[in-house]
């Protein structure tokens, strides 16, 4: 049995979220016809306002509905640190921590060739003009441990250091705080050996 048209398009556009497969988009489907009409157009007014409204901040690239995000535009911020990050939910994450008082700069994703995405769609030209402003010293490479986030990072790195002025440095990778060892996968291991520091 084949779905009328319309529920066959609400399914597949559910579907385009990430982590949803055909059975959920299902089941999220007939939920919001069943019980749940108001919320969907809740939720439908909402992603339409979103997609329209929600931009991208002018210096950061972190989603935005200003020119400038309430990071940048904040006048008690360090303008001498900048930290490079893959996607606007890290830069929430290290905001909700609270010890970092620097800027940002969102890649909004990280170097996958194969992908099609390379240092242009990565914003990399404008990170450049960032960092030629002379008023940087310091540079966080905080993209995730993965292959590809070491790659962009690596590739980050070298461009960093074409400015004589700047230091970079890369987040701490490692064992986490509670951690036990027997549960740490091989390169979590390999990486907080490699990245060991001195006991005071």
């Amino acid at each position: 049995m084949r779905f009328s048209p319309l529920l066959e398009e609400l399914i597949e556009s559910l579907r385009r979220l990430p982590g949803v497969g055909p059975k959920t988009a299902q089941r999220m489907a007939f939920q919001l016809l069943t019980r749940g009409r108001q919320s969907g157009k809740q939720l439908a007014q909402s992603l339409l306002l979103a997609m329209e409204g929600i931009g991208h901040c002018r210096l950061c690239r972190t989603f935005s509905e200003q020119e400038l995000c309430e990071v940048c535009a904040s006048p008690r911020r360090d303008a001498s640190l900048l930290c490079v990050v893959e996607n606007p939910i890290d830069m929430m994450v290290l905001e909700q921590v609270g010890l970092y008082k620097g800027f940002y700069f969102v890649l909004m994703g990280h170097l996958s060739p194969l992908d099609g995405i390379g240092p242009d769609k990565l914003g990399i030209p404008d990170l450049a003009q960032r960092l030629a402003q002379k008023n940087i010293t310091e540079v966080i490479l905080a993209t995730n441990p993965t292959v590809e986030g070491e790659a962009t990072a690596h590739y980050i790195s070298d461009l960093a250091k074409q400015f004589s002025s700047i230091k970079v440095t890369r987040i701490a990778h490692g064992v986490p705080l509670g951690g036990e060892l027997e549960f740490i996968d091989g390169g979590t291991l390999a990486h907080a050996f490699a990245g060991r520091s001195l006991v005071e």
